[in-house]
C-alpha cells in the first residue's frame, strides 16, 4: 500500500474542491507542487496518477481524464465508481430531479443523429413517469408518484439551471442542452451498459460525433478524433464499411491550425514576460525623453527671445 505524500493530497483536493478542471489547469497545479512540467516529465506524472488511483480504489473513487466532446479539451476529475443506494444518498438532488436528469441524458445519448444535444423546449417537456421501472410502468401505470405529477415546468427550468451550474449538463453555442463534463466523466459505464455507440477512433461514447454517410453503417467519430485522423492519414475511407467518407469537411489545415493554436498559447506566455520588460523600458525611456524635451523647450524659449530681440534691433 503506497503512502501518499502532501503532493498527492494536493492534487486530489484540487480536483474535489474545484470539480472537473481542464488539463492545462491541472498540469499547472502539478507543476506548482512538484516543480516538473507534465509535458517534460510524463513518466513522473503518470506515476502520480497511478499511485493516487491505487489509494482511491479502496473507497471506490477514481481519478479520470476524458475529452469534452463539445470543444475537444481534456479534463480531469474524481468520480464515484459505485452506483448503489448508499451512494445515491450523497446527492443534493431530489428523486424527481434525478428522474428529470435521467430523461435528458437518455434523450441526448440515444439520438441517432449524434448531435449531442436537445433543445431547451424538448428538455422541459421530458416526462418523468417514463423514468419508472418497466415493471412499475406496466402493472402500476396509474400509480405515478405525486412528486412526479407535481413537478412543475418552473421546477424543471430551475433544475436545468442547477444541473448546468454543477457541470452535469451544459449549454451549447446554439442555446441547446448538452452533456456536461461531469456526465462524460461519471457515466462512462452507463454509456456502455446502455449500448451507446462508441467512437471508432478513441472507443469512448460517441454522444456528439460525425456519422458515416453510408446508410447501414454505424461508425461514428468525434470531431477532434476526425481531425487527428486526417493529420495522420491521407485516405478518406470509412474503417467500418470501406466506402468513401467525405472527411474533407474537416480539412488538414484545420487540424494544423489547432496544433498551432496550442503552440501559440505557450508562446504567448513567454511573449507576455518579454512585453512587460519592454513596457518597463519604454516607460523609463519616455520619462527620460520628457525630461530632455522639457530642458530643450526651456533652452529653445531663451533662444527665441534672443532672436526676437535681435530682429527688433535690425528693424
Amino acid at each position: 500500500m503506497v503512502s501518499l505524500s502532501w503532493k498527492h493530497h494536493t492534487l486530489i483536493q484540487a480536483l474535489i474542491s474545484r470539480g472537473p478542471i481542464k488539463e492545462k489547469e491541472f498540469h499547472s497545479i502539478f507543476t506548482g507542487v512538484n516543480g516538473r512540467n507534465p509535458g517534460d516529465a510524463k513518466n513522473i506524472f503518470d506515476k502520480y496518477l497511478l499511485e493516487i488511483n491505487k489509494e482511491l480504489s479502496y473507497v471506490h473513487f477514481e481519478l479520470r481524464a476524458c475529452r469534452d466532446q463539445y470543444d475537444g479539451h481534456v479534463c480531469y476529475g474524481v468520480v464515484n465508481t459505485v452506483s448503489d443506494d448508499q451512494s445515491k444518498l450523497g446527492t443534493k438532488y431530489s428523486v424527481p430531479q434525478i428522474a428529470f436528469f435521467k430523461g435528458i441524458i437518455e434523450a441526448i445519448a440515444h439520438d441517432e443523429a449524434a448531435q449531442g444535444c436537445i433543445s431547451g423546449f424538448d428538455a422541459l417537456n421530458i416526462r418523468l413517469e417514463n423514468q419508472l421501472s418497466s415493471e412499475a410502468s406496466s402493472s402500476q401505470q396509474q400509480q405515478v408518484p405525486a412528486a412526479f405529477k407535481n413537478f412543475s415546468m418552473s421546477q424543471k427550468d430551475k433544475t436545468l439551471d442547477e444541473l448546468v451550474k454543477d457541470n452535469w449538463l451544459c449549454r451549447t453555442r446554439d442555446g441547446n442542452v448538452g452533456l456536461g463534463i461531469r456526465s462524460l466523466l461519471d457515466l462512462r459505464s452507463w454509456f456502455r451498459n446502455n449500448d451507446v455507440p462508441s467512437c471508432e477512433v478513441c472507443n469512448e461514447a460517441g454522444v456528439k460525433a460525425d456519422l458515416c454517410p453510408n446508410e447501414g453503417c454505424n461508425v461514428r467519430i468525434h470531431k477532434y478524433c476526425l481531425k487527428n485522423l486526417l493529420s495522420q492519414r491521407d485516405d478518406k475511407v470509412c474503417s467500418g464499411c470501406g466506402k468513401p467518407w467525405p472527411l474533407g469537411r474537416v480539412t488538414k489545415e484545420e487540424a494544423v491550425n489547432d496544433e498551432e493554436e496550442e503552440e501559440e498559447e505557450t508562446d504567448t506566455q513567454a511573449t507576455t514576460l518579454r512585453s512587460k520588460k519592454r513596457k518597463n523600458r519604454s516607460h523609463r525611456d519616455s520619462a527620460e525623453n520628457v525630461s530632455s524635451q522639457a530642458s530643450l523647450a526651456s533652452s529653445s524659449g531663451i533662444t527665441r527671445r534672443r532672436v526676437t530681440r535681435s530682429a527688433a534691433h535690425l528693424s
